[in-house]
């Protein structure tokens, strides 16, 4: 009966070779929590896990290098105050080790970098997008372009996306964190804080403070100088709803209405954080030039609903005591557009 669920889930969704039947085990139990199941032409992929790696047939320096990027990836707090400098993990948003489908699995991008991305309109290595991260949702500095670090977190990327081919032509099924659709009514700040006091605060503080325990955080900040700053993908209400919807509270993914997760993620993206690395020194000019390919979908430089502040009106970058050099949204190969 196990194994006839789980063939009605995945008919005609494509398996990524040599996936076993213990592994889509965790599949039916994600369609049993209320995830969609696969649909009819979705490439399904189970990441390999850090057991699979120690049974691996692999070169042993390239395993304590994918164990590295392991390392660094579920507690990235160990680079803060050099490339870190907030209170984030990788595996804050991308929950499961970065393995967890509909928690921006982080193993697609192994698979389908380098491509064009359209908040920094140019192509991108997977190194550029994990430079991205650093720079807007640890509100740090990347590693250096080829680095221990960043060849460590790469060859975790790769090593999750084992099996799968390069741009592959099927859409991938749990890939980021899939958009929801627009809500009934406009997201509202007084409900989205109703939202949060009553099924976030427990963990994140009521003040967006995130919650510690023996100086370590446990639970992350989602404002304030300890979360992602304006520029971070998670700032755009879409994604935060999104990612609230599947994953949110802990524990309980799917059990928020979609309402209420727009809500939510509308009163959570309404408070301060730091500045957007990309800070012209005027708040309203610097959301006028990345309007378009980033802040349309955030508050940034906006008036918020319910007292009029002006969001991002400030030069608070956190714990960076200036604004340290990034290398996104950098022009490449113009020679080519001669």
């Amino acid at each position: 009966m196990t194994i006839r669920r789980k063939t009605m889930a995945l008919a005609g969704a494509t398996l990524v070779a040599g996936i076993s039947l213990a592994a889509l085990a965790e599949y039916e139990t994600l369609v049993e929590l209320g995830y969609p199941a696969p649909r009819e032409g979705e490439l399904v992929h189970v990441p390999p896990t850090m057991q699979d790696l120690d049974e691996a047939d692999i070169h042993p320096e390239l395993k304590q290098v994918i164990r590295r990027g392991h390392d660094l990836f579920t507690n990235t707090q160990q680079l803060r105050g050099e490339n870190v400098f907030n209170d984030m993990n990788c595996s804050s948003c991308h929950l499961g080790e970065g393995r967890l489908p509909f928690s921006g699995p982080v193993w697609p991008a192994a698979v389908t970098l380098p491509d064009f991305r359209g908040k920094n309109q140019h192509v991108n290595s997977l190194e550029e997008r994990l430079a991205g991260c650093f720079a807007y949702s640890m509100n740090g500095a990347p590693p250096a372009y080829g680095s221990d670090d960043m060849l460590a977190l790469s060859a975790y990327h790769q090593w999750l996306a084992k099996g799968v081919p390069m741009y592959p032509d099927q859409p991938i099924y749990g890939r980021g964190f899939p958009r929801l659709d627009e809500p009934e009514q406009a997201p509202d700040y007084a409900r989205g804080e109703q939202v949060y006091l009553e099924q976030c605060a427990i963990c994140h503080s009521k003040d967006g403070s995130g919650h510690y325990q023996d100086g370590k955080y446990v639970f992350p900040s989602p404002w304030g100088d300890g979360s992602n700053n304006w520029g971070a993908g998670i700032s755009r209400t879409f994604t935060m709803a999104s990612f609230i919807k599947y994953n949110m509270p802990l524990g309980q993914p799917m059990s928020l209405t979609d309402q209420e997760a727009w809500d939510v993620a509308y009163y959570i993206n309404s408070q301060e954080r730091p500045q957007d690395p990309r800070y012209t020194g005027d708040v309203r000019e610097t959301r006028e030039r990345f309007e378009a390919t980033f802040h349309k979908h955030t508050l940034y430089g906006t008036e918020r609903q319910h007292d009029g502040t002006l969001l991002g009106d400030h030069a608070n970058m956190g714990e960076k005591k200036e604004m340290l050099p990034w290398n996104l949204g950098v022009p490449r190969f113009e020679d080519l557009k001669d």
